[in-house]
């Protein structure tokens, strides 16, 4: 009892001083006035300050939110209100942000910061993420140093952003700061603002000259570079404007009307380029030299205004405007997010515009084309059974693991190409294209002016056509890989007397299972090599086409000569029409066969489950069992056929829908309708996802949803 009361004892005497500790810290926190008060009287205490920017920093903290996306407004009411009534205190807090800024340079934040620098994808990533965790820090003679210390978090911006405009102007009016069209003399505001200008034009200018970038752009090809004319005439009004003695132009001069005609000409150019990338492809570094010039664009529409004074509240306003721009642009400079964004959507969109067109065939209407993709995945599961005997066989040679990883790629690679040459269909590669189609689909939807609920109706009818193309995919590779493999085996030890699944034949029905196995993972992988598999063939597709690989073969002088134009021609087309799906087919063959190696050799559980494989595997282990399994074993073995498939499916399925609403731009959120959508129709027409019961050859929406232009 007596140590319980001395227990207690000591927790009140630690609880009481807690609460006076914190009482003392709270009382001791001044506040931004008495800050103010204190640093900036009469005696300019200020001035015996080492470091002249730490007064600064701590000035920001005060204002500064702790959690600045959740504060609605940011209000200096008090501060503007506080300055007013203390000249003094206001007079000397103006002249040491003077002294802070004064002649510093600040003219490589307009030019650079926010603005890709290098068309190195990687080495503009791996910059930008170390500049995160190591910042660059200028030369103390620029303003970029002074925000880099000031305003040093990413977030600055936001809660600057959600200061009134009005309190801004207060605040100006009361610390007495001059404007930016005092003097054009060296290193003052205007000069700074002007140099940074005149090196983005000059910039633009030799981007937009090089070979690459022109070739995207044929339709400019003999007329007077728009970049040229417009580095010209901007030259010609800063010229005028260094004279003076009124620093600045006006809103109705004919150069800067001109100049504005310019700089529509040249977005007019890169807009061309980019929309042109479905004609002549696109490479990414064409791609990071497009948005570069798309981007010194758009700095140069928010700078040229700040040129242009109508009256004298518009030299104020312009004034805070570029100080607003310098801190955006400098929290801005290392956006890594922004950065790979940009850089990728378009990239993502020709890639996922070739999986749409190719996914277009995977997508069947009527009952001939329903049961023409069931005879293809009849002979996909045909040349999968095969696969799934020489596996078994290419395991019992005596290698190392690097030698297993070649042989059961080449075996899949080869196998995978054949069943693409030959017209067949693997169910699994259909889903990395069909989620394309049906993205493409609602793309067009959104561009026509109509009754949503029809729109999205309309899209799930799309949907239901799909997924049936899958189900009777998946149903006709199944139900020919179990009786190929099981009659493979049988003739091997028929003719041989060997059977080769009887020492492994309780691993291969096992790994079927779902909770015997990482079965379920082990598919999660395979889709995603799918997924990866897709996105090959659309990065080929617009490698060739812009590198123009086809034209090349077409008009090759040997080729001609010693095959003729009409084989040439031939042998051109046929690249281009196969090329590409080679090439993914070889990839996932390549995937497929070499992950449980690497798994080995990283000493991970990793492979692969494919719906088509596991139907043969399990063939084969029941033929090496002598038919001798246990139910149990039986039954996980057939249910976890069912839910590889579906792993399989949702996985390639939905990384490639998520890509293909990313690279239109569409937004995630469309997803809660057209799921709506679809289990509506589900719901009426339950059978339209199993069985075609549309009894038109081509319907309405087919034509409304699926057109493109060839």
């Amino acid at each position: 009892m007596g140590k319980l009361i001395i227990l207690l004892a000591w927790i009140c005497i630690f609880t009481e001083i807690a609460i006076k500790m914190k009482f003392i810290k709270s009382k001791a926190k001044p506040t931004i006035a008495e800050f103010i008060a204190a640093n900036f009287n009469e005696k300019e205490e200020w001035r015996q300050r080492e470091d002249n920017l730490e007064l600064f920093v701590q000035l920001i903290r005060f204002i500064r939110p702790l959690k600045p996306n959740k504060v609605a407004m940011v209000d200096l009411s008090e501060l503007i209100l506080f300055l007013q009534v203390n000249k003094t205190y206001s007079r000397n807090l103006a002249t040491y942000i003077k002294e802070i800024l004064d002649d510093k340079k600040f003219h490589k934040i307009l030019s650079d910061a926010a603005i890709l620098q290098d068309v190195d994808f990687i080495f503009e990533v791996k910059k930008r993420i170390f500049a995160k965790l190591l910042p660059n820090q200028p030369q103390k003679d620029t303003v970029e140093y002074v925000l880099n210390q000031v305003f040093y978090k990413a977030t600055d911006i936001i809660w600057v952003k959600k200061i009134p405009f009005e309190q801004l102007e207060h605040l100006y009016a009361v610390l007495e700061f001059n404007s930016l069209y005092q003097t054009a003399e060296p290193i003052s505001p205007l000069s700074e603002l002007m140099i940074s200008m005149n090196l983005i034009t000059q910039r633009i200018s030799g981007r937009a000259m090089e070979t690459d970038v022109i070739k995207m752009v044929p339709e400019f090809d003999g007329f007077e570079s728009p970049f040229t004319a417009f580095e010209k005439e901007l030259l010609e009004i800063e010229e005028r404007i260094k004279v003076g003695p009124i620093y600045s132009i006006a809103p109705d001069d004919l150069s800067y009307k001109q100049l504005q005609v310019l700089h529509k000409q040249c977005e007019d150019f890169v807009e061309k380029a980019f929309s042109n990338t479905s004609k002549y492809g696109i490479s990414l570094r064409v791609n990071q030299n497009l948005l570069r010039i798309r981007q010194q664009l758009e700095r140069l529409k928010v700078l040229l205004p700040l040129l242009v004074i109508e009256n004298k509240e518009e030299e104020k306003r312009n004034s805070i405007l570029l100080a607003l721009e310098l801190i955006k642009y400098n929290c801005y400079k290392n956006n890594v997010r922004k950065f790979i964004n940009e850089s990728t959507q378009l990239i993502s969109y020709e890639i996922t515009q070739h999986t749409a067109k190719t996914g277009e065939h995977y997508i069947t209407e009527s009952r001939k084309e329903y049961f023409k993709m069931f005879l293809a995945a009849l002979g996909g599961g045909l040349i999968v059974g095969i696969l799934c005997i020489i596996k078994v066989m290419l395991g019992k040679i005596e290698t190392s693991y690097f030698g297993h990883a070649f042989l059961y790629s080449m075996n899949y690679s080869f196998g995978f190409i054949a069943i693409y040459i030959l017209g067949f269909t693997l169910a699994t590669k259909q889903p990395a294209m069909t989620a394309t189609a049906l993205v493409r689909a609602l793309e067009e939807g959104n561009k026509k002016q109509g009754n949503k609920t029809e729109k999205y109706s309309a899209f799930a009818i799309l949907f239901a056509r799909v997924f049936r193309s899958q189900f009777i995919a998946f149903v006709g590779n199944v139900i020919m890989a179990f009786p190929v493999s099981l009659l493979g085996v049988w003739l091997i030890d028929y003719a041989f007397d060997y059977n080769i699944a009887a020492s492994k034949w309780e691993k291969l029905i096992t790994d079927i299972s779902p909770i015997h196995s990482a079965a379920i993972f082990h598919a999660a992988i395979a889709g995603v090599f799918l997924f990866l598999s897709g996105i090959i063939s659309g990065s080929v597709a617009n490698r060739d086409k812009h590198g123009q690989v086809y034209f090349r073969i077409q008009e090759h002088p040997f080729l001609k000569r010693t095959l003729g134009k009409k084989r040439t021609l031939k042998l051109a087309n046929l690249y281009e029409k196969r090329w590409a799906g080679i090439i993914s087919n070889f990839w996932f063959g390549v995937f497929m066969g070499s992950t449980a190696i690497i798994g080995l050799f990283l000493g991970l559980n990793l492979d692969i489950r494919h719906i088509t494989f596991v139907s043969g595997n399990l063939a084969l282990g029941l033929y090496g069992a002598n038919h001798i399994v246990s139910n149990s074993m039986l039954f996980w073995g057939i249910f976890g056929i069912g839910v590889i498939g579906l792993v399989n499916f949702l996985v390639s399925f939905s990384l490639s829908l998520g890509l293909a609403f990313r690279s239109r731009d569409i937004s995630i959120f469309e997803l809660r309708f057209v799921t709506g959508a679809i289990w509506k129709h589900f719901k009426r027409k339950p059978i339209s996802f199993f069985f075609p019961t549309e009894k038109k050859q081509k319907t309405t929406i087919q034509e409304s949803y699926l057109h493109h232009e060839e």
